[in-house]
Formats: C-alpha cells, structure tokens, sequence
C-alpha cells in the first residue's frame, strides 16, 4: 500500500489555496497518485453547516477537516486540504494526529488578497457587514514552521505547485 499523507495549505481568503489545491490535485492524480481535496468552504457547506465564525467553532472546523484528513491519508492517500486555518493551535493539533503532515503557508499580502477579491468579502468585512473576517476583524497566526512557503504575491500557480511537488519529492512522500 502506498504511503498516505496530507498537505494542509493555509493562508487568507483569496491567497490561492483552492487555485493550488486544484492543480496540485491534477498533477498528483497524472501521476497516479490517490488523492483527495477538502476544501474548507466545500466542507463548512455540507459537513459543518452551521458552524459559525466564532474562534471555538473555527477550531472545531479545522479538526473535522483534520479527522477526515486523518482517515484518508491512514489508509494511503494522498489528501490535499485548502482551509484558510486562522489559528495556530488548531493546525498544531491536527498536525500531532496526522503521520506525513506538510503544512503549506500560501502567503499574500492581505491588500493583493483584497485585489483578487471577486466575491467582494474584503470590502464588506472592512465596511462592518462581514464580522469575524480572517485578517480584517479576526486574527490570522501564520504558522512558524510550515514545511513549505509560497508566495502568491511574487510566484505564479506553477511556480508554487512545482516547488511543493518538489518537496514532497525530496521528503520521500511521492
């Protein structure tokens, strides 16, 4: 059986994480590699519905998201997980559960993420009509040791998803 694993990639609303996960997800799957995505808005649609914005419920989100990570990557797949992920403890936590964790910090200027913006949640989080907004009304911990950086602001998608590919080469992983 081959060697499960999971990327976490983490950073603001608008970063690139979906856009990378996607890729990511194309260019492990050419190569035959099982894989699954869970992407944190497709995941708080379907299995935390109703969860809300709230630091104690973020952190519940993340460790559903990890659980299901957990599962997968156990029984030899490859998991790829876009989650924005405010919050250090929780990542760290599901990061001591979870054998082959590599956390990605997909880092951007939070005024390039507000650029990019077209679902307009920048402007209406600075406006007061989005509370609890990542980066704007609520905190965002970057992580102090992510196996892996890339910088969205200065790296194409390419870019990015070769050096993680490139990564996980070197770790053995793939």
């Amino acid at each position: 059986m081959k060697k499960g694993f999971t990327i976490w990639l983490t950073g603001y609303s608008g970063s690139g994480k979906t856009t990378i996960s996607e890729q990511l997800y194309q260019s492990l799957t050419a190569r035959e590699i099982r894989c699954e995505k869970l992407d944190g808005d497709i995941i708080r649609q379907h299995l935390s519905k109703g969860l809300s914005f709230s630091r104690e419920d973020r952190c519940e989100n993340i460790l559903r998201i990890g659980f299901i990570a957990e599962m997968l990557s156990r029984h030899g797949v490859g998991v790829i997980v876009s989650a924005i992920s405010p919050y250090r403890e929780a990542r760290n936590t599901v990061r001591n559960k979870i054998a082959n964790f590599i956390e990605v910090h997909v880092s951007c200027p939070i005024e390039e993420c507000a650029r990019r913006d077209v679902k307009g949640l920048y402007q209406r989080a600075m406006s007061g009509e989005i509370t609890n907004f990542t980066g704007i009304s609520d905190p965002y911990e970057a992580p102090l040791d992510a196996e892996i950086t890339c910088d969205t602001a200065r790296e194409s998608i390419d870019e990015s998803t070769d050096k993680i590919l490139r990564a996980l080469c070197r770790m053995g992983i793939i």
